[in-house]
């Protein structure tokens, strides 16, 4: 990074990063991890965060990834349950790739039960 202050990426501030990813952000009170969550929680911004999770050589993009499934797992189970007000869950979940859009083509079949999981595999 050009220009500025070097940021400070060791082992200690890994450790404390996987720390948050599972599981340390329920210890700070919060009701799901978030990439901001972990900002705060490293005292770190969120651009050098993403920085981070761009350089092959450090291990931030899993870190990101495991965040992003522990808060997709996290809005289905407390949605489902309605722990979570279902409007913002369902508005959240859009982020994960969720959606309540409904296929009106006439012309669409229903899948059958084999090929309904070979999709899960694409």
């Amino acid at each position: 990074m050009a220009g500025g202050r070097p940021t400070t990426y060791d082992d200690e501030l890994l450790a404390k990063a996987w720390e948050y990813a599972n599981g340390g952000w329920t210890d700070q009170g919060k009701i799901i991890p978030s990439v901001v969550g972990l900002c705060s929680y490293i005292n770190r911004s969120r651009s050098i965060v993403y920085d981070w999770a761009a350089d092959p050589e450090k291990q931030f993009s899993d870190i990101l990834c495991t965040i992003s499934e522990k808060q997709e797992e996290e809005l289905i189970l407390n949605g489902l349950d309605s722990t979570f007000n279902s409007t913002i869950a369902k508005l959240m979940l859009t982020k994960h790739g969720y959606t309540d859009k409904i296929d009106t083509n006439q012309n669409s079949t229903a899948l059958t039960h084999e090929e309904w999981l070979n999709n899960l595999d694409e």
